[in-house]
């Protein structure tokens, strides 16, 4: 290839002179088993979130020719592909954990809430009516739902974010890695 190649439509390119850049150097597993450099990573996720998402996603690579006929080089879309699918599970995992917690948190809500409308009764049958009376009743109410408030946060707005993350970790692990070699000058 001479020259400078137009950009590819729809696809995240990345240009290296060496396979080691795009991972991490202090991982010690064998090639096809290295997670991604974070900087390398982060490249891809962010290029992958401006693609629209009904869409197959490609990574293409552009390394020079020497790098090309290597047997890494070979083993580069294997590598991408097992470490966003790892991601990927980790994410569901982190959406699994969050949902664990949210039930629990849940319970313990609904529990406090429960007793606190049933001490509100209570103070309200055995005091006198009157201001501080009413001020004991709806703290009471209050602090019952206060306690709810993790649950309620983690059901309607904490879960789409991993969702979102974890289908974009999906897509980018069915992503179609391509090598496009380049000669240097």
């Amino acid at each position: 290839m001479s020259g400078q190649e137009p950009p590819i439509a729809g696809a995240i390119e990345i240009r290296i002179s060496e396979i080691a850049q795009l991972f991490n150097s202090l991982d010690p597993f064998p090639f096809r088993e290295r997670d991604l450099d974070v900087a390398a990573e982060e490249f891809i996720v962010s290029w992958a979130r401006e693609l629209p998402t009904d869409q197959p996603i490609r990574i293409v690579v552009h390394l020079p020719e020497r790098q090309a006929l290597t047997s890494e080089a070979q083993e580069l879309g294997p590598a991408i592909t097992r470490y966003f699918s790892q991601r990927a599970q980790a994410t569901a995992l982190e959406l699994r954990e969050l949902f664990r917690i949210g039930h629990r948190a849940l319970v313990i809500g609904l529990t406090v809430l429960t007793l606190s409308v049933v001490a509100s009764q209570m103070v309200a049958m055995s005091l006198a009516l009157g201001p501080i009376t009413r001020v004991i009743e709806e703290s009471l109410i209050i602090f019952g739902w206060v306690a709810n408030w993790k649950p309620i946060e983690i059901f309607l707005y904490e879960w789409w974010p991993i969702v979102r993350r974890r289908n974009l970790y999906r897509r980018l692990a069915r992503a179609e890695v391509e090598l496009r070699s380049f000669t240097v000058d």
